[in-house]
């Protein structure tokens, strides 16, 4: 079974810097068999994807994030990051990542098989 930990979220003024962390644990759990994600939920609206990473596709980001988030993994720690800059109020919400297999194809638009619990992030003007 695989577990997903997000952590790292807060309150920032626009034009601010966070970097989201997921931590991951599970027996087995190989970064180079999965696409990561990260996805975000703002209060009344569906939940989006944001970015994603993979061995084969590389990464991708929405096109609201470009040039201002960038995501990575880090294999020997287990770790998917989220850095964000040049934050604006309309990238308040519920950050989540997420895990799915197989590696490829890897885009926001497939079902995801695993989820963290989620951190928030709130920007204000």
């Amino acid at each position: 079974q695989v577990q997903l930990v997000e952590s790292g979220g807060g309150s920032v003024q626009a034009g601010g810097s966070l970097t989201l962390s997921c931590a991951t644990s599970g027996s087995g759990f190989n970064y180079n068999a999965y696409c990561l994600a990260w996805f975000r939920q703002a209060p009344g609206k569906e939940r989006e994807g944001v970015a994603t990473v993979g061995r084969l596709s590389g990464t991708f980001y929405v096109d609201s994030v470009k040039g201002r988030f960038t995501i990575s993994q880090d294999n020997a720690k287990r770790t998917l990051s989220l850095e964000m800059n040049s934050l604006k109020p309309e990238d308040t919400g519920m950050y989540y990542c997420a895990a799915r297999i197989p590696t490829y194809p890897c885009n926001v638009g497939l079902p995801f098989d695993y989820w963290g619990q989620g951190t928030q992030v709130t920007v204000s003007s």
